[in-house]
């Protein structure tokens, strides 16, 4: 039983070195170009090529990723429990993992699929690892605009799995994905912030501020939700709805990020957290203002979180003090 927990437990490791929860995004916007380019299901045996061959690819391009930031991932909070951080797994372990990862990847996509599907799997790995990882991400604020075309590859790999070419729709889901992504990101790493500055990271909050931040969240929103709905013109067969859920689901995304726009315009500090737990009261003073406030206990929720400063005033009392919520 002992030795069955020990084998479970490297397993488990490994397995969180291709960051799971990641992945399942990444192969559901896979699959969503599958589905396009046969205007149905697909074949089984061409499906099951491009979940198991997409996932090796950006799982081995998660542990290479791991690797590569090591140093960095020590210094933040979010990544402080990453298995070599933690020397569950040993760093050269982990790079042999990763390598041998997307080798398979381009030899199951090439096996069952084509050498198109394989090619494009192999680009996303690229550009994740050696351009966005090694190169841009410390040297720029556009990092994740220009990283985040790695994260938009999967649909293309997908389209191309099943028909062996890449069509106007299928760069239309690209784009979907390459203009989702900054918003996505920028809001965590406005939650964030301290982290990445700390770590030397050039992350959009930390070099042009949480104002400036949430109006390029604000922009980008506008413009998904456009070539969202461009994508539902292109690909008559996604039908009304997706026409439909495109404009719910897009107008939400704009009125959300509206309001945190508005939100970072005002001088109070930004509520980065929302789950709240009472720890007691007490009255505070806040430019002459006097508040009667409960001391919380806060876990990040993201985007949502700094959504909840619209109705409520937060003040952080220095890094040891207890948040208090205050109405």
């Amino acid at each position: 039983m002992i030795l069955a927990n020990k084998y479970f437990s490297v397993i488990n490791n490994y397995f969180l070195l291709t960051k799971p929860r990641v992945q399942t995004l990444l192969v559901f916007s896979s699959i969503s170009g599958a589905f396009l380019a046969e205007r149905g299901i697909p074949n089984m045996i061409s499906l099951a090529g491009l979940l198991l061959g997409g996932y090796f690819a950006a799982g081995g391009s998660s542990a290479l990723n791991m690797y590569f930031e090591k140093d960095i991932d020590k210094n933040m909070g979010r990544t402080k429990n990453r298995p070599i951080v933690e020397g569950k797994v040993k760093p050269k372990n982990a790079l042999g993992f990763g390598i041998i990862l997307i080798v398979a990847s381009f030899l199951i996509l090439f096996t069952i699929n084509n050498l198109l599907a394989a090619l494009l799997a192999l680009l996303g790995s690229f550009l994740y690892v050696g351009f966005y990882t090694l190169y841009i991400k410390q040297r720029t604020v556009q990092n994740i605009v220009v990283g985040g075309a790695a994260g938009a590859i999967p649909p293309l790999v997908g389209y191309a799995a099943i028909g062996n070419s890449i069509t106007l729709e299928a760069l239309y889901l690209f784009l979907i994905i390459f203009f989702w992504t900054p918003p996505h990101f920028w809001a965590l790493a406005i939650m964030i912030k301290d982290d990445y500055e700390k770590a030397k990271i050039p992350m959009l909050p930390v070099v042009k501020g949480i104002k400036n931040t949430a109006l390029q969240i604000f922009l980008y929103s506008i413009i998904l939700l456009l070539i969202t709905l461009l994508t539902g013109v292109v690909a008559d067969s996604l039908g009304w709805l997706f026409m439909i859920s495109s404009v719910i689901f897009g107008g939400i995304f704009i009125y959300k990020s509206f309001k945190l726009f508005k939100i970072a315009n005002k001088k109070e500090a930004i509520l980065r957290q929302m789950i709240f737990t009472k720890r007691g009261n007490e009255t505070v003073s806040v430019h002459g203002k006097t508040y009667n406030c409960i001391k919380i206990e806060m876990k990040p929720t993201g985007l949502a979180g700094i959504a909840w400063k619209a109705v409520h005033n937060i003040r952080q009392r220095g890094a040891d003090a207890q948040p208090l919520l205050c109405g």
